[in-house]
């Protein structure tokens, strides 16, 4: 097992791994759990496993999640389908960039994602580790959101683009999550900016501290939202994978968000991803 960084902050290839050994493989696995955590996000190419294998794998983590939108497939629950063809409506949900669903009280821990059919040119996936996003803050920003919680809504995104009476059911199903704005890491103790595109406001803003009159608090909340959420597009912070058919990427979602560039229509692009249940934020 060889891992090459990818760039100063975030990312490796893994060469000389082949999955479906490690989903059996103790030390093999150990050693990708402990490349994981230092660079947040592998990538491994010529991964050519059957679906059993990528649910095996994925499961070393931990219990797989299904998704309320998207589905799994039906032989395999916990791997989610993502598969666009040339006349598929674009998903702009994924062109912007989020840390998956974080609309769970409860979070994925991360994700295995295989790239199944991809266009020649096109279709990239970037992650930005926002670790290090909140690292560089200023001290008076550090400040000001250590206290914050901020709510994220699937009705909101996932939701948005259904008939009413189905995005109140969905809204039903999975009401708006309250998350800390700075979480901690349960593996490393690392302090992670925690705010992506699935978050609409923050919850505790409005104190003495924050708002001196009712006028204060619209823009200076919603500001400084979309401050710290613009933080992962700061290009210090990120890596760009460029997919080839049977290229993975596994990637913790407790410390990344990432963005699936959509730039490929009308083309096609199947993906297939496990997400890894893992646990909630403080």
């Amino acid at each position: 097992m060889r891992v090459e960084k990818l760039t100063t902050h975030i990312g490796a290839e893994v060469h000389g791994v082949n999955l479906a050994e490690a989903a059996r493989n103790d030390d093999l696995f150990g050693a990708l759990r402990a490349a994981l955590l230092e660079h947040r996000v592998l990538f491994l190419r010529d991964q050519d496993f059957a679906r059993a294998d990528h649910v095996a794998f994925a499961e070393r983590f931990g219990p797989l999640e299904d998704h309320p939108v998207a589905g799994s497939d039906p032989d395999h629950p916990g791997l989610v389908r993502i598969y666009k063809d040339e006349n598929s409506p674009p998903d702009y949900y994924e062109n912007a960039w989020h840390c998956d669903a974080t609309w769970r009280e409860v979070p994925p821990m991360g994700a295995v994602l295989r790239c199944i059919t991809c266009p020649p040119v096109g279709g990239d996936t970037m992650w930005a580790n926002m670790a290090k996003a909140y690292a560089d803050l200023p001290d008076y920003v550090k400040q000001t959101i250590a206290p914050l919680k901020a709510r994220h809504s699937i009705e909101a995104t996932f939701g948005a683009r259904m008939p009413e009476e189905k995005r109140h059911a969905l809204k039903t199903q999975f009401p708006d999550a309250e998350h800390p704005v700075v979480r901690t890491h349960p593996e490393t103790g690392e302090k992670i900016l925690y705010v992506n595109g699935f978050t609409t406001h923050f919850t505790n803003f409005h104190t003495f501290e924050n708002v001196r009159y009712g006028q204060d608090f619209a823009p200076g909340g919603a500001n400084l939202l979309q401050y710290l959420i613009g933080r992962a597009a700061i290009p210090e912070y990120q890596v760009r994978w460029r997919w080839q058919p049977n290229s993975v990427a596994i990637w913790d979602n407790r410390s990344t968000q990432h963005y699936a560039v959509m730039d490929y229509a009308p083309t096609v692009r199947r993906m297939e991803r496990a997400g890894i249940i893992g646990d909630r934020p403080y």
